[in-house]
């Protein structure tokens, strides 16, 4: 005589390997790696302070990481607006660069699009206005805006970069 099956769920749920204790996103299983802190990234170097690198991840993922009085923040390689390098663009923290009606403080600092100047919050990835620019720059910036590929308020991933002192391995995670 066979003895009673413990647990839940029918025998093709266990043979398929759909179990409720796997995870119910790949972002949730990434967020609870490693203590909470993410996915650890290796084979990478962090930023000078002022700076901005560029992390490629396989054939097709970039993220740009900024470093900004000793925070390290990461959105996404490209432009959400016109496909370009963000990693290349400028760093933002003072709002003296917007002019009249710039941004309120606490969506600073900022990474600029070097096409299209657009630019995104580094501490959630929030598009926001464009940098102000002249001359030349300023004159491409204007030409870029009339040719991008999307033209709609995309915002960009942004991602929490976390080091630990005493080892330096270096954490990523989405927010």
């Amino acid at each position: 005589m066979m003895g009673a099956r413990r647990g839940k769920g029918s025998l093709k749920q266990s043979l398929d390997g759909t179990s409720s204790k796997k995870f119910k996103s790949e972002k949730s299983a990434v967020s609870s790696l490693n203590q909470g802190r993410g996915q650890e990234i290796t084979g990478v170097t962090l930023p000078a302070e002022g700076n901005v690198k560029g992390w490629q991840f396989g054939s097709n993922k970039v993220v740009a990481c900024a470093n900004v009085d000793d925070t390290f923040y990461a959105i996404q390689g490209d432009c959400p607006r016109c496909g370009f390098d963000l990693y290349k663009g400028d760093i933002v923290t003072d709002e003296a660069f917007y002019g009249e009606g710039g941004v309120a403080t606490g969506d600073l600092p900022r990474l600029a699009c070097p096409t299209c100047a657009t630019t995104y919050g580094l501490k959630n990835g929030k598009r926001g206005p464009p940098l102000k620019r002249t001359g030349l720059a300023g004159f491409v910036g204007n030409l870029a805006k009339t040719a991008t590929l999307n033209d709609s308020e995309v915002d960009a991933k942004a991602f929490i970069i976390s080091r630990e002192d005493d080892s330096g391995r270096v954490f990523m995670k989405e927010r």
